[in-house]
């Protein structure tokens, strides 16, 4: 029985150790908190995952909170005007339905969850914070030792790729904030989504319904420019202040969200997170000091801004991945031509969560703004983005490419005025073709509006 390593009880820890387990791998997990410690901290993240990586939990049986999570059928974006009596207005808004649903589970129940599934199925869970030094030890006793702690010393094994890493200094200041009592959205009161509000030059807003301890909740998560009029949460301890900000920011840049927040309340007192970080792509393997080498995992290797909320996506897509690698290579060593295949393979795709991310990071050239707008007339081009948080890799064919933008929205255009012509004739009646010009117009406006204020 091949013996391996995982030091972090994240996503992706978690989940490629009990894939493993289930392979029949004597699997050793390292952690620095217990399940309860877990369960009872802070809020660790936010977590909207997608089909493909729920794909991956339901292959190992691991969809413990399908019955509970509310199902998020769609994603929808909402861009902020320029400033007037009362607050920015919507100039853009849209929402694309999934093709299948999306789930937010609280990481405090899920790790604590997972970790104790592990440990009842006969796995070894060890607390400790390991050091550089503890791999050194402990990487001779086993086949393969792979780091998924994405936090502390440990990241420092695996140095920055440059190539892949075109931002040095953190792009967002990220602030979270858990909550109960946040009203439904009017504008689609049948179904959840998970909501985009963009501010130009001031940040973004995401607001995501979600499951934690104590049941259905929706979480606020402000991406604020570094400096901007969003960046307000550094050295705020106290949750009711940090509530207090964000409902600031809130009732001025995006007054729509705002007004079904008026009675919102934190649902514990661990439920708000601030912080930043610089998103990296690291060399894939650690060599420690003893001449061991160690692979990374997930965030550890290809940490990207939260901004298009692949997080938690990357990280199951990840050990999904190194799981069939580990299992397809037998009891052929795990060397260093091993350990490059493999995340060589992850990086395929990878690589598009990677530019779609830092792509979004940047003031948006004119095509993007014109997708962007045209999502509010033509709903193949919402349905088409809101999808892509699925499956990022789609964006090559239509995203980043002003020939290739305008050769889609060209396309969207002809079928839609083929569809209303059509109906047009079917009934005889010329109401069709005036809201065909009108969409145009609609495009064009709501383009101009967001040039108006990037």
């Amino acid at each position: 029985m091949r013996k391996i390593l995982i030091v972090g009880a994240g996503q992706s820890g978690l989940q490629l150790a009990l894939g493993l387990q289930s392979k029949g791998y004597e699997i050793t997990l390292m952690s620095n908190r217990t399940a309860d410690e877990i369960r009872g901290g802070r809020v660790m993240s936010t977590q909207c995952m997608f089909p493909t990586a729920l794909g991956h939990e339901r292959d190992l049986a691991l969809n413990f909170w399908d019955e509970l999570a509310p199902r998020v059928e769609g994603l929808g974006l909402s861009v902020a005007g320029p400033p007037a009596p009362g607050g920015h207005p919507r100039v853009v808004d849209w929402v694309g339905r999934l093709h299948g649903h999306a789930q937010n589970v609280d990481q405090r129940i899920k790790m604590a969850g997972w970790m104790e599934t592990f440990e009842q199925r006969g796995g070894q869970v060890v607390i400790h914070g390991a050091a550089v030094s503890d791999l050194d030890v402990l990487d001779r006793k086993y086949d393969l030792a792979l780091v998924a702690a994405g936090k502390g010393e440990l990241v420092s094994l695996f140095g920055r790729d440059a190539a892949r890493s075109p931002y040095d200094t953190p792009r967002r200041a990220l602030a979270v904030a858990y909550v109960h009592g946040l009203g439904p959205r009017p504008e689609h009161p049948d179904f959840d989504a998970v909501r985009c509000n963009l501010v130009p030059g001031v940040g973004e807003l995401f607001v995501m319904p979600a499951l934690t301890a104590t049941g259905r909740a929706d979480i606020l998560f402000w991406e604020g420019v570094p400096g901007g009029p969003a960046d307000v949460f550094r050295g705020i301890t106290d949750p009711s202040e940090h509530l207090e900000r964000v409902l600031e920011l809130m009732e001025w840049f995006t007054p729509w969200e705002y007004a079904r927040a008026t009675k919102v309340e934190l649902t514990d007192a661990g439920g708000t997170l601030s912080g930043r970080y610089a998103p990296t792509v690291r060399h894939p393997i650690g060599r420690l000091p003893g001449g061991g080498l160690v692979l990374g995992v997930a965030d550890v290797v290809v940490a990207n801004d939260p901004i298009t909320g692949q997080g938690s996506n990357s990280a199951a897509k990840c050990a999904a991945t190194y799981l069939a690698s580990i299992v397809e290579h037998g009891d052929r060593p795990f060397d260093e031509e091993w350990m490059r295949t493999t995340f060589d393979r992850y990086w395929q795709s990878a690589r598009h969560v990677t530019k779609w991310t830092n792509t979004m990071l940047a003031p948006p050239p004119e095509h993007i703004v014109n997708l962007l707008a045209a999502g509010t007339t033509f709903p193949a081009v919402a349905h088409r983005i809101a999808n892509g948080f699925d499956d990022p890799s789609d964006f090559e064919h239509f995203f980043y490419e002003p020939e290739k933008t305008a050769a889609y929205l060209d396309e969207v255009r002809e079928e839609a005025e083929a569809a209303a012509a059509e109906a047009a004739a079917e009934a005889e009646s010329e109401a069709d073709g005036g809201a065909e010009a009108d969409g145009g117009a609609g495009i064009d406006g709501g383009a101009e509006a967001i040039r108006s204020v990037r």
